[in-house]
């Protein structure tokens, strides 16, 4: 299923692109659901940076929840190469609780919108193989799947808006507005 979402961030495109690929472990206090986000692995390469992060969501959920369902339903993984030279970052997650069930990837580009702000748009696919679905019979796979493609599609698409959210606030706080535009 496609994956289309379109964010505005009010700073501009190179200071919005360095600080989400430099500063995305940071964003903890601006994100509620998330309970750690750790870069586990960096390696610059010229104008291009792969990265790997992982994420612990369901700071909003009760532990005793999160202790029934397991870790795996709150964390994936997250690997990207950021290309400073493109202004663009091309990613995959893959989801713990679904094995290898989930393919999920986009590219990111980070466009100027007006005097000193940013435009990303995010194009890619989330695509479920049914087979691959534990506890899933056959017979339900199919329509499984396409329902949890379009949960899945539309989460990504509201957690990108909090992600832009989450930037905006840490940048407001790292560049005051009279410095946001240089």
């Amino acid at each position: 299923m496609e994956l289309f979402t379109q964010v505005r961030i009010p700073f501009p495109p190179e200071r919005v692109f360095a600080a989400c690929r430099d500063d995305v472990a940071e964003l903890v206090p601006y994100l509620p659901g998330i309970r750690s986000i750790e870069v586990t692995s960096r390696t610059d390469r010229g104008a291009l940076v792969d990265l790997v992060v992982d994420w612990c969501s369901g700071a909003d959920v009760p532990a005793f929840v999160r202790a029934v369902l397991g870790s795996a339903l709150f964390t994936w993984t997250d690997y990207s190469t950021w290309d400073a030279s493109a202004l663009a970052v091309d990613w995959r997650t893959e989801a713990r609780a679904l094995g290898g069930a989930m393919r999920c990837g986009a590219r990111d580009v980070f466009l100027e919108d007006g005097s000193g702000k940013t435009l990303i748009e995010a194009r890619g696919a989330i695509e479920i193989d049914p087979r691959k679905i534990p506890g899933v019979p056959a017979v339900f796979g199919a329509s499984v799947g396409r329902a949890l493609e379009k949960y899945l599609v539309a989460n990504t698409s509201t957690s990108l808006t909090a992600m832009a959210r989450a930037m905006s606030e840490h940048l407001a706080k790292k560049w005051p507005a009279s410095l946001a535009a240089v």
